[in-house]
C-alpha cells in the first residue's frame, strides 16, 4: 500500500495506527484535516494527532471506520462496543463527527 493511501492516527499516549485513507475519511473531522488547503501538517504528512483520545479508544474508532466502510458497501454485521468504553467512545465520536 502506498503512503498516500494510508493515514497515521496518533493517540494521546503516542500509539500510532496506520489505516487506509478511505477508512479514515469516514470521519468528517479527519476528512477536513486531510483535505484542507493551506499546507497544514496533517495534509502534508498524512498524520493526525489526537491529544485527548487514548490508544484504547482510538483503536476502537479505527475498527469502527472499517466497519462503517463495509456497512456502506452492503455488508451488514454487528459492531460490538464494550460497555466500559461507551462514554469515551461517544465523546470521541462527537468530536470526529462519525
Amino acid at each position: 500500500m502506498k503512503r498516500k493511501d494510508t493515514v497515521k492516527l496518533i493517540s494521546a499516549d503516542e500509539m500510532e495506527f496506520v489505516i487506509d485513507k478511505d477508512a479514515a475519511m469516514v470521519s468528517q473531522t479527519i476528512r477536513n484535516m486531510l483535505t484542507s488547503p493551506g499546507g497544514f501538517a496533517e495534509t502534508e504528512l498524512g498524520e493526525v494527532t489526537f491529544p485527548e483520545i487514548s490508544a484504547v479508544i482510538l483503536e476502537k474508532i479505527c475498527q469502527y471506520f472499517y466497519w462503517a466502510l463495509q456497512y456502506s458497501r452492503g455488508k451488514e454485521t454487528e459492531f460490538h462496543i464494550e460497555p466500559e468504553l461507551t462514554l469515551e467512545l461517544m465523546m470521541a465520536a462527537n468530536y470526529l463527527h462519525t
